[in-house]
C-alpha cells in the first residue's frame, strides 16, 4: 500500500495544466488519445455507421425511425460557450415521457395473467382483450431469450413481454421451465412491497399509531400543553412536566387500551441498549442517491463490494397516504444484508408515525434521516438543510423516531447551510444526546453544491467530536487513493455517492487497493447486467423496457465523465478534472466517452433494442464540479 501524505487533502497535487496540450481543468490523458470535438464526433457517428452496415449484412433488419437525436435548444447550450452558466443544476424543463406513453394499446392483467375467471371491469374495461388483435399491433420482440423466464422458470409479463416468442407456443399461451420454477422454490427476492390492503387502510386513515400518539402527548405535555397543529389527541389540559415513571406509565396506558391479546411489546418499551445493534465501522456504504440509486444500480454496487445500502430519499407524508410511487423506493433486494430507507420531513408527528409505520411494515436495518438535501423543493419546507436550523425540531424527530423504532435512527448531514459557515460540529454533540447511531457528513455547505471539493479537515474534527458514536465522511471520493486518503481523517468509515455512479467497480478498488484498468466490454457487461436487473424490477413488457432505458440513460449522463486507467497521463483521475475529447482504445469505448445524448440512446439501442417513435430523452442532473 503506498503511503499518501495527509497533506494533498487541501492541496491536491496537479501536473502543469498546460502539459499535454490539456486545458485548466481538464484531466490529464496521454497525448496520443486527445482529439478536437470535432473528429470525436466524427469518429463516434462513422463508427456506429459501420456497426449498422455490419448488422444488416448479418440479415437484421434496422429499425425503421429515425435516431433520437438530443433536443436543439440543449445542443446550441452545448455547443455555446457563453450560455454556460445556464448548464448548471437541473434540467428543470426537460420532456418528460412516461414509460406507459410509448405502449399505444396495453393488453388486459386478466389476460396477461392468464386468470380463468372474467376481467372485473367487463366491458368498461380500458385493456385490449383480444390477445390475436394485440399481438397484431404489438412492437416487434427484441430478441429470442427472456431473462425473466430464464431465471425464474416463468415471465409473469406473459404475452405482453418483448421477448414473448422464447416462453409463448403457437396459441400464445405462457411457457413454464417446471426445472427451474421447482429450484427457485417460489422464493421472494424483493421485500418491503406495499399491500394492498395496508394501502387501503392508510388512504382511509384507518392505520392506527399508537406509539407515535404515546411519544407525541408526552412531548406535548412537555410543552406546557402546546397544541401540535393537526392533532387528533383529545386532551387538552396543561400538565406539568412528566418524569420517567409518568411517561412508562402513559406508555402503557396507551398500550392497554388496543384490542385483543397483551403482549411483552405491549407492556414493556425498548431500552436504547435492547435494540438491533447495527456495527457501521469500517463498511463502504453507498450513498442515498435519487434517481440513480434504485434497486437494479444497488444491486450492481453489491456486487463490486458496497457494504452498506439504503434505499432512496422517501417523503414521509407520501408514505403515510400509501403512494405506490414512493413505497417503490423502500423496495429491498436479498443480496442488500446491511439495508436503510431514507426519510424526508419536516414534522416530528409526521415523521414519527412514518417510522412507525415502516418499523410495523418493512424489514430494515436502519432508518436515515435526511437533513443534507439541498434542493429549493425541500429546503424552502423546513426539511433537508432546513433541519439543521431548526434543531428545536430536529431533536422532537430524532426522539420520536427512536421511541417507535426496533432499530437505529442514523443522521445524514452537510457541513452548513451557507457557504464558509460551517455548523456542524454544533449540532453533532446535541445529536449524541438525542440517541442518534451514526451520522454522515458530507463535506460542503448546501449553498456551495459541487463548486468547490468537499472539506475534509472539517469533516476530521467533527469525528473527534462525534466519538464514540460512529461518523462516516462523505465527498469527492473516486479511487482508492482518496478512500485512504480520507480514512488517515479519523471517520469510522466512508459514503460513496458520485464516485459510485461514474465507476461502480469503486468498492472493488477500495477493498483491494488497486486500480482497474476496466475494458469497454466488461463495462458493457455491467450495463447488461443494469437492464436485466431492470426488466426483473420493472418488467420487460414496453413499460418496464422503457423505464429500465430511461434510468440506464440517467445512469450514462455520469458514467461517460470517467477517463480508462489506460488512457491517463496522471493516476488517478480526480472527480473535479473534466474530461477532454478523447478516443478509447476501440469504438465502444470512445462511445462511452461521448457527453452527447443521442450516443447514450445508441448505448441503450444496444441493449434494449431500438427506441419508440416518440422518445425523448434529457438528463435530470448537469455537471456542475467543473470548472
Amino acid at each position: 500500500c503506498t503511503k499518501i501524505c495527509t497533506k494533498s487533502l487541501d492541496t491536491p497535487s496537479h501536473s502543469n495544466p498546460e502539459e499535454n496540450g490539456a486545458e485548466k481543468g481538464a484531466a490529464a490523458i496521454k497525448s496520443q488519445y486527445l482529439t478536437s470535438k470535432e473528429k470525436f464526433n466524427e469518429i463516434v457517428s462513422s463508427g456506429w455507421k459501420e456497426r449498422n452496415k455490419e448488422t444488416e449484412e448479418e440479415g437484421r433488419d434496422a429499425p425503421e425511425e429515425e435516431k433520437s437525436e438530443e433536443p436543439a435548444g440543449k445542443r446550441i447550450k452545448l455547443e455555446d460557450a457563453s450560455e454556460k452558466k445556464k448548464m448548471r443544476g437541473q434540467n428543470k424543463s426537460r420532456p418528460h415521457m412516461k414509460p406507459h406513453t410509448y405502449d399505444g394499446k396495453r393488453l388486459c392483467p386478466s389476460i396477461i395473467k392468464e386468470k380463468q375467471s372474467k376481467c372485473f371491469y367487463g366491458d368498461k374495461c380500458k385493456f385490449f382483450h383480444n390477445v390475436a388483435e394485440y399481438m397484431a399491433s404489438k412492437p416487434p420482440d427484441l430478441g429470442d431469450q427472456c431473462y425473466l423466464f430464464d431465471t425464474l422458470g416463468k415471465c409473469p409479463y406473459g404475452v405482453s413481454c418483448r421477448f414473448a416468442k422464447a416462453h409463448t407456443d403457437a396459441d400464445f399461451k405462457n411457457l413454464v421451465n417446471e426445472e427451474v420454477l421447482r429450484a427457485n422454490g417460489g422464493r421472494t427476492t424483493v421485500k418491503n412491497t406495499l399491500d394492498k390492503e395496508l394501502q387501503w387502510r392508510l388512504r382511509k386513515r384507518q392505520v392506527p399509531f399508537k406509539a407515535s400518539e404515546a411519544y407525541l402527548k408526552s412531548m406535548e405535555r412537555e410543552n406546557g400543553g402546546e397544541k401540535r397543529g393537526k392533532s387528533t389527541s383529545t386532551e387538552d389540559k396543561p400538565a406539568e412536566t412528566p418524569t420517567e415513571a409518568q411517561q412508562t406509565d402513559l406508555h402503557v396506558e396507551a398500550a392497554v387500551k388496543t384490542v385483543g391479546a397483551l403482549t411483552d411489546a405491549d407492556l414493556v418499551k425498548l431500552r436504547p441498549c435492547e435494540k438491533k445493534q447495527v456495527d457501521f465501522r469500517d463498511k463502504l456504504y453507498l450513498a442515498p442517491l435519487t434517481t440513480c440509486g434504485n434497486l437494479p444500480f444497488r444491486r450492481i454496487c453489491k456486487r463490486f463490494g458496497a457494504d452498506i445500502t439504503c434505499g432512496e430519499m422517501a417523503m414521509c407524508t407520501n408514505l403515510l397516504q400509501g403512494q405506490a410511487s414512493e413505497w417503490a423506493l423502500l423496495k429491498r433486494h436479498e443480496s442488500e444484508d446491511l439495508f436503510g430507507v431514507q426519510l424526508e420531513g419536516c414534522f416530528p408527528d409526521t415523521m414519527t408515525r412514518c417510522a412507525e409505520l415502516l418499523n410495523d411494515n418493512i424489514e430494515v436495518d436502519f432508518v436515515d434521516i435526511n437533513s443534507g438535501c439541498p434542493i429549493d423543493l425541500v429546503f424552502k419546507k423546513g426539511a433537508g438543510c432546513g433541519l439543521m436550523m431548526r434543531t428545536n425540531k430536529f431533536e422532537k424527530i430524532v426522539r420520536g423516531m427512536n421511541s417507535v423504532l426496533d432499530v437505529p435512527v442514523t443522521v445524514k448531514i452537510r457541513t452548513g447551510v451557507q457557504d464558509k459557515t460551517n455548523i456542524a460540529h454544533k449540532l453533532i454533540p446535541e445529536m449524541k444526546k438525542w440517541g442518534v447511531s451514526l451520522i454522515t457528513l458530507h463535506g460542503r455547505s448546501r449553498e456551495q453544491r459541487y463548486t468547490k471539493l468537499a472539506d475534509w479537515e472539517y469533516i476530521d474534527v467533527c469525528s473527534k467530536i462525534a466519538s464514540p458514536i460512529p461518523l462516516f465522511g462523505n465527498g469527492d471520493i473516486l479511487s482508492w487513493e482518496d478512500a485512504m486518503r480520507a480514512r488517515e481523517t479519523g471517520v469510522s468509515g466512508l459514503m460513496v455517492a458520485r464516485g459510485a455512479l461514474i465507476k461502480p467497480w469503486i468498492f472493488t478498488e477500495i477493498k483491494e487497493q488497486r486500480h482497474w484498468d476496466i475494458s469497454s466490454s466488461e463495462r458493457l457487461d455491467i450495463l447488461r447486467d443494469f437492464t436485466h436487473f431492470g426488466m426483473e424490477h420493472w418488467g420487460s413488457d414496453t413499460q418496464g423496457i422503457e423505464k429500465t432505458r430511461t434510468f440506464l440513460l440517467e445512469w450514462l449522463s455520469f458514467t461517460c465523465r470517467y477517463i480508462p486507467v489506460g488512457l491517463l497521463e496522471r493516476v488517478p483521475q480526480k472527480i473535479n478534472e473534466r474530461p477532454p475529447f478523447y478516443m478509447g482504445r476501440d469504438h465502444m469505448e470512445s462511445l462511452m466517452a461521448s457527453q452527447h445524448v443521442d450516443d447514450w440512446v445508441k448505448i441503450s439501442e444496444m441493449l434494449l433494442g431500438p427506441v419508440p417513435k416518440n422518445f425523448s430523452f434529457l438528463p435530470k442532473h448537469k455537471a456542475n464540479a467543473y470548472k
